[in-house]
């Protein structure tokens, strides 16, 4: 997993609860003495165990949890990335142009990066579907960056964001539309 992710979920522990949460997640993953490094790549393992501990933690499905953190990251990853976006872009360009923009970019700069790929098909000026396919299981992450790119291009009340398949596996179909 990209450091960026892991240092992002950090302040999102922090901000959504406090900094002793945090330590406490660490401790419980067994990662006290590991400092995430936003240039780093890490196991995944170390995101499935601070997400897993989260969850129990605090009572919330994994699944919701990611959907919650991929809300919340929209904003950062559209600052990172937005030399790479067109100002005309809205939220299904944004997820038709993911793949060969900023996906091509992380992958681009360390080879250990994997962002999962996304096969997004346009059914029409209104709709999309997108195959997310990772190995890491993380499709409620991609839900939640669906719906805060939504929220973050003021389409929130607009746009529909269904799973078709369960998010938890490898290949996950969300069905998105602007209604």
């Amino acid at each position: 997993m990209h450091g960026t992710i892991l240092t992002l979920l950090k302040r999102y522990v922090q901000s959504q609860y406090d900094h002793s949460t945090w330590v406490k997640l660490m401790e419980l993953s067994g990662l006290e003495n590991v400092e995430f490094d936003h240039k780093t790549v890490y196991p995944d393992a170390h995101v499935y165990a601070l997400v897993g501990h989260a969850a129990e933690m605090t009572g919330i499905p994994a699944g919701e949890l990611h959907e919650k953190f991929g809300e919340y990251l929209v904003p950062d990853l559209m600052y990172m990335y937005q030399k790479l976006v067109k100002p005309e872009w809205k939220t299904l360009d944004m997820l038709e142009h993911t793949e060969l923009t900023m996906h091509k970019q992380v992958r681009a700069e360390h080879a250990e990066n994997a962002p999962p790929v996304l096969d997004v098909t346009r059914i029409g000026p209104n709709e999309l579907y997108i195959d997310y396919v990772s190995p890491r299981r993380m499709g409620g992450l991609a839900v939640g960056i669906v719906r805060g790119l939504a929220t973050y291009f003021d389409e929130a009340d607009r746009i529909d964001v269904l799973p078709t398949t369960a998010e938890d596996g490898q290949r996950v179909r969300i069905h998105v539309r602007r209604r």
